[in-house]
């Protein structure tokens, strides 16, 4: 790490570690919030809960679209300037959703709202700036540790302000959460990025470069499908939580919760024992943490033995295993191309919230008949199995080229 300390809201040092964990935190925020407020919000826009329910795959979606250009963007102009702009067009779209007056108006501003992801990516880009290689995988395990409170609380209060407010207040307090980022970021985020004279093009020619490496693939599949059972999650526990166990708003919003329960202990060891472990055997420990947590609520539930406690408690499993997972992943990413630091980030957050998306869409369409969660919990089963494997043949190659 750089030998400067940093010091919080004061642009002459590095930046703070509380500027990344909200950098990193907001994107969270934004997906999770509103959540226990679809079902209101179908009433409110005269739809079903599955179209509603599509504001999800749309965030993630246009999540996915942009950080294609966030990286190849940031590594030309800079991480400072590219980050205001992002939030400052949150901040708009924010806006936009809380007057919209159709689903479809709507949705569109959903999209516009994905800038935010600027933030979430720039934070591990800035990361991997500020921090050697060695130290990176622990760096954004304490990042994503600290923004690990935020989808533990952001469903309970979303929840919380929809019962006394209206479904508008979530997005009410997502905008003033934005204007608090825009002024941290404003007054402590120095630029980090080398000076660099490529042009945009042939940054966009460095995805064949990375997509290329065999290392990097492994990697952005594993955290592609470790994320994937989770938002499978996001796309159906809301569902779940009303139709099959009958949960109110309030208590909705803190059973949703759970997943981060898990995460933030999760973040805690690999930014405990990553450096010492290594990330390969920490993502592959997180795997079958995951793995053994869901596949058992899975065969619970298929025979009989279902209940709301059997299958949010399996949950805190899911987020324990993610949150060792996806940080030494996405160091992973990064440390294959040092050079390309936003590039990779950009592609492998873009792949992973694209895969997020069809998951989480595909999760709404296999509720709704008499086998309940069972579905739901086979599909976060088969994603988090994939991303055994995929960590377990990066792991066979680097034996076989003697990097292990």
């Amino acid at each position: 790490m750089t030998q400067t300390r940093a010091r919080f809201l004061d642009r002459t040092t590095p930046p703070h570690i509380m500027t990344l964990v909200m950098m990193a935190g907001l994107q969270a925020m934004v997906l999770n919030m509103y959540l226990p407020a679809l079902p209101r919000m179908a009433e409110h826009f005269g739809t079903t809960y599955g179209l509603v329910q599509l504001s999800v795959a749309v965030f993630m979606g246009a999540n996915a679209v942009l950080q294609i250009f966030i990286g190849p963007i940031s590594d030309r102009y800079g991480r400072r300037p590219v980050l205001l702009i992002g939030i400052a067009l949150f901040l708009a779209a924010t806006l936009g959703a809380i007057y919209a007056p159709t689903l479809e108006i709507f949705l569109f501003m959903r999209a516009g709202q994905a800038a935010i992801v600027t933030a979430m990516v720039l934070s591990r880009a800035i990361v991997r700036d500020i921090a050697p290689p060695d130290e990176a995988g622990s760096m954004l395990a304490y990042v994503t540790m600290g923004m690990a409170l935020v989808p533990m609380i952001a469903p309970t209060v979303g929840g919380i302000l929809t019962n006394h407010y209206g479904w508008e207040s979530s997005f009410w307090a997502l905008f003033a959460v934005g204007l608090v980022l825009f002024a941290v970021v404003w007054f402590d985020l120095k630029e980090t990025a080398p000076k660099s004279e490529v042009s945009l093009l042939s940054q966009w020619h460095n995805f064949p470069e990375l997509l290329r490496s065999k290392r990097f693939v492994g990697y952005t599949v594993s955290v592609t499908c470790a994320a994937g059972a989770f938002y499978a999650y996001i796309g159906g526990a809301a569902y779940v939580g009303t139709s099959r166990f009958g949960l109110s708003e309030a208590a909705l919003g803190a059973y949703m919760g759970t997943p981060a329960l898990g995460y933030f202990f999760g973040n805690f060891i690999a930014g405990r024992y990553s450096r010492r472990v290594g990330i390969n055997r920490m993502i592959l420990a997180g795997g079958l943490v995951a793995t053994a947590g869901i596949a058992g609520a899975l065969v619970l539930s298929a025979f009989g033995h279902s209940s709301v406690n059997i299958f949010f408690g399996a949950m805190v499993f899911l987020g324990l295993g993610n949150g060792m997972q996806l940080p030494n992943a996405l160091a992973g990413t990064l440390m294959v191309r040092p050079q390309l630091a936003g590039t990779a980030a950009g592609l492998a957050g873009s792949i992973m919230i694209a895969g997020g998306a069809s998951i989480s869409a595909f999760a709404g369409t296999l509720l709704g008949g008499p086998s309940g969660e069972v579905p739901l919990l086979f599909l976060m089963t088969l994603m988090s199995l994939a991303a055994i494997v995929a960590i377990l043949s990066v792991m066979a190659r680097e034996r076989r080229l003697g990097l292990a």
